[in-house]
């Protein structure tokens, strides 16, 4: 097992990083609009792998319907209960939070259709590792919408080709698109 606890934030970054998320939210709210771009359609499969505290995790829940699956997983606990009080907050009957261990999120081979990791891919130290995982639970007509975060999209796009195993398919000012290789 790949194990990278190490990338794992403090809980008091943790709670500073939630805090500041929930001030950007109220006064921009974008996420609605950004994920509506992502094609997430009724019955998919969808993995917010780096969910955070959820800020997507909802938006997914709702999109994917009552016979979709919506995976949130985090490698920090304080993530996992606070995906578990929206789920009871929102109804999200379809959601499961997953902790994952370092890279390996436990989750079943090829089991997602889409799999997102949104404002978390620039934090990551080993990005074949952690990509290699996404493959693994990625559907082989799957895709992958990763964004940049904090880093370039040169950087990005660089750090995507040295892991292989992915294609870019689609690029927005917002997110890169991949499909697996």
């Amino acid at each position: 097992m790949i194990s990278r606890d190490d990338e794992r934030m403090s809980d008091m970054d943790y709670r500073l990083m939630v805090f500041t998320m929930n001030v950007i939210d109220f006064f921009f709210s974008h996420i609605e609009k950004r994920v509506a771009r992502f094609g997430i359609q009724p019955g998919m499969t969808v993995v917010d792998y780096g969910c955070g505290p959820g800020r997507y995790t909802i938006f997914y829940s709702r999109l994917a319907g009552r016979q979709g699956k919506v995976y949130a997983v985090d490698i920090h606990e304080m993530a996992i209960d606070l995906v578990r009080r929206k789920m009871e907050q929102y109804g999200l009957d379809n959601v499961e939070p997953v902790l994952a261990k370092g890279y390996d999120s436990g989750l079943p081979d090829r089991v997602a259709d889409l799999v997102t990791a949104i404002d978390m891919f620039f934090a990551i130290r080993d990005q074949k590792a952690f990509l290699g995982e996404l493959k693994r639970i990625t559907k082989p007509t799957g895709l992958l919408v990763i964004d940049d975060g904090h880093q370039t999209r040169s950087t990005t796009k660089e750090q995507i080709a040295a892991a292989g195993g992915w294609k870019i398919v689609d690029e927005t000012k917002d997110h890169i698109t991949c499909r697996p290789a």
